[in-house]
């Protein structure tokens, strides 16, 4: 984002020791309101997934109108998975990451928020076909094991002395590529597309979560505003969730174990 200097917090730490003090003290607590924001929008959208898919299959034939995978669906669960519906359901997440990309920076914090957790939300209707697919077993022991690879990765990318911008470029023409294949690969359905696409997702997602940590440290600078800090935040959080999102669904696609 042009609001943000990406070398803003080295400046700021030239002044001597209580200067440097008083930026380590503002940067943790400005890394701790990321992580803040993007941990409330994965619990909203892990609620929203599970809530959809509880009240989308039900176990009485009286009230089924249809199956999808060996269960039977409500007519909300029809709605979301089998009807017309389901394209929106399935593309609103990234016409969201498109509005909050180009809008996030000119919002209020309060309506950046807002605009996340809903964007959060929706990620969690999108999501709650997994549960169609996969056993709730594997989809929580993938979920521990992105949480625990997320976490290492983001340490290392805060911690690290190693510039980190130098990937940056390579890794968002992966990311594209990754994007077209994907949705080529919704009309194509094949699966060796969508074994590679998970591979390379894994390796550039990993990349991304160290990349976007170091850059979200470094875009802190103590001598900002308050609302222009809580927005820069919020936009951390959102990279920061996405990675996590992301990764989280191609080791799902990896190592889930199908229904």
């Amino acid at each position: 984002m042009s609001d943000f200097q990406r070398n803003a917090w080295g400046r700021t730490a030239v002044g001597g020791a209580t200067t440097s003090a008083v930026v380590d003290q503002g940067l943790r607590s400005y890394m701790l309101s990321v992580y803040n924001y993007m941990s409330l929008g994965l619990a909203i959208t892990g609620f929203a997934a599970i809530g959809a898919f509880m009240l989308s299959v039900t176990s009485d034939p009286a009230s089924a109108v249809a199956t999808a995978r060996g269960m039977q669906l409500t007519q909300f669960g029809y709605a979301l998975f089998a009807s017309p519906l389901k394209w929106v359901v399935m593309l609103a997440p990234l016409g969201m990451v498109f509005f909050l990309s180009a809008r996030l920076h000119k919002m209020s914090p309060a309506a950046g928020q807002i605009a996340f957790y809903v964007f959060a939300g929706l990620m969690g209707l999108s999501l709650s076909s997994i549960f169609l697919v996969y056993t709730g077993a594997s989809i929580a022991r993938v979920f521990f094991i992105t949480a625990a690879a997320f976490g290492a990765l983001s340490l290392w990318g805060y911690t690290t002395k190693r510039d980190l911008s130098g990937m940056g470029t390579f890794l968002i023409m992966g990311l594209f590529g990754i994007v077209i294949a994907s949705l080529v690969n919704i009309f194509i359905g094949s699966t060796m597309v969508q074994f590679v696409v998970s591979v390379v997702g894994v390796l550039v997602f990993s990349g991304l979560t160290a990349y976007d940590t170091q850059r979200i440290k470094e875009s802190y600078y103590g001598g900002y505003d308050g609302d222009t800090l809580s927005r820069s935040a919020i936009m951390g959080a959102l990279s920061l969730y996405l990675n996590f999102i992301n990764l989280f669904t191609m080791l799902l696609s990896l190592f889930g174990n199908r229904e």
